[in-house]
């Protein structure tokens, strides 16, 4: 497949958090851009974002629980 090579100016924190996320899958900068667009494009994001909201609406009780018991004072035992 033939590349066209793409200038585009982004923030400074913008460039670094692309370099350290490709970095870490193993990726070019420029094939870290291309997965997110293919995955843009093809609706891949926009399911993933769904089930996620899906999932935390389904168990927000859970998670709801698990947050009041932290913030719930902890009972001091004497020995």
């Amino acid at each position: 497949m033939a590349k066209t090579q793409l200038g585009a100016r982004v923030d400074e924190d913008v460039a670094e958090l692309a370099k350290k996320r490709a970095a870490d899958l193993g990726l070019s900068v420029g094939d870290y851009l291309a997965r997110l667009v293919q995955d843009d494009a093809s609706g891949l994001r926009a399911r993933a974002v769904e089930a996620a909201a899906c999932f935390l609406a389904e168990h927000q009780a859970v998670f709801d629980e698990a947050e009041q018991a932290q913030r719930a004072p902890r009972e001091t035992r004497a020995a």
